[in-house]
């Protein structure tokens, strides 16, 4: 079976706003959710910068016995899935008597963990650490607690792949429905952002340490970038077959065209040229397209000096040097393994009221950056096909290609 896929809701709770509306303004007018954390010096950091993402009360929608096992990425998710089901029109009953599956992105539950183990270090019982803290534990534990909610019958599984994690979990989506082994899929990614969360990657000098401009210490492509900002949240995609989709009478936002996956085989921390390379094409031939096709592109860069540059290279050699590029992450930091999914929402944004958002801070090129076509300033334009890269570590690379409904 050769099943056309479309999206049909999307929903995203970050730190440049907690719902579809919100994000829009943000990405339009180039603000930053990036702040300085104290608690985080407090912690030994070496930076204390940060996307900023409020827990959200989830006592008006959800009950105790709900709520109970959920921790950070659940609650995230729960706020962008409940978004994003409303915009698809679809509610629990249909859920509960209507195959649906669900695939999230997630590859830590670090905070979780953390306060289970101070628990346990202080009762010295375990029957006292509480019945809920299980669920909060697991990596799946997005999977777990909305599957529940939302009586979801379909596949159920999370994908972890770094930060490529949220991309491929859509990915996989799409061939699921393609192949006509699911008709609706809710996929997505959700990221922690408690300090617990990152302090490893702080281990590695991977930070920027521009700690008296946080706003302007995310700088894809810029040539004095100095590392990344750890972010976080949840972005919520429904996916569906066309046919689905036309039966319910859903409004279709879009269709997914293309996939590309690969992995580097190399270093397990370093990106290459190749394995990227390898991953745009793929998402292109089976797309069916060429490179003047593709009217914009949502690059991975995190704001790292060899990352940035490898990508700029690889967009150069597949796509030209005139397609227009921006790093979202320039707002938001590194959402990491909500990325490939919140990525894929911004872009969806822009393409439905014909902007593409700033690269902001991006302004000194380097060598490789001056060779792309990358955009500093909110431009008016109108998206009919966009890419969406994500690279992650362990040499994970996926590229998904969104096209306007026709």
């Amino acid at each position: 079976m050769d099943n056309r896929v479309v999206i049909t809701g999307i929903g995203i709770y970050s730190c440049i706003g907690k719902n579809i509306d919100e994000v829009r303004h943000s990405l339009y007018h180039g603000l930053s959710g990036i702040i300085y954390d104290t608690p985080r010096k407090e912690l030994g950091y070496r930076s204390a910068l940060t996307g900023f993402v409020e827990e959200p009360d989830l006592k008006p929608f959800l009950g105790r016995r709900e709520r109970i096992g959920m921790h950070q990425p659940a609650m995230y998710a729960y706020m962008s899935t409940r978004e994003a089901l409303a915009m698809a029109n679809l509610d629990i009953d249909f859920l509960d008597k209507n195959e649906t599956g669900i695939i999230f992105g997630n590859d830590s539950t670090a905070g979780a963990i953390t306060e289970t183990v101070d628990k346990a270090r202080k009762k010295k019982d375990n029957t006292l650490i509480g019945s809920g803290d299980i669920f909060k534990n697991m990596n799946c534990t997005v999977n777990m607690n909305l599957s529940t909610i939302y009586k979801l019958k379909g596949i159920n599984f999370t994908l972890s792949a770094a930060c490529a994690s949220g991309s491929h979990s859509i990915g996989i989506g799409f061939l699921l429905i393609k192949q006509g082994l699911q008709e609706r899929v809710v996929c997505g990614g959700a990221q922690e952002i408690n300090e617990y969360a990152m302090g490893s990657f702080d281990g590695l000098s991977a930070f920027s340490v521009r700690e008296s401009e946080p706003h302007k210490a995310s700088r894809p492509f810029d040539r004095d970038r100095d590392g990344l900002i750890p972010s976080g949240g949840a972005a919520t995609l429904i996916l569906e077959s066309y046919e689905s989709a036309k039966k319910r009478g859903a409004t279709i936002l879009a269709e997914i065209v293309g996939y590309g996956f690969s992995s580097n085989g190399d270093h397990i921390s370093n990106p290459n040229t190749d394995g990227q390379f390898r991953s745009l094409n793929m998402a292109l031939k089976q797309a069916g397209l060429q490179a003047r096709d593709i009217d914009y592109v949502n690059a991975h860069a995190t704001s790292t000096p060899i990352g940035d540059s490898i990508e700029a290279r690889v967009i150069g050699e597949v796509l030209g040097n005139t397609v227009p590029v921006s790093s979202t992450k320039s707002m938001t930091g590194h959402e990491c393994w909500m990325a490939g999914a919140s990525e894929i929402v911004y872009s969806m944004l822009m393409m439905k009221h014909d902007f593409i958002a700033p690269n902001i801070n991006f302004e000194n090129p380097d060598e490789d950056s001056a060779k792309i076509n990358i955009i500093a300033q909110t431009k008016e334009q109108k998206i009919d096909c966009f890419l969406s890269n994500s690279f992650g570590f362990g040499g994970t690379n996926s590229s998904l290609i969104v096209r306007k409904f026709q």
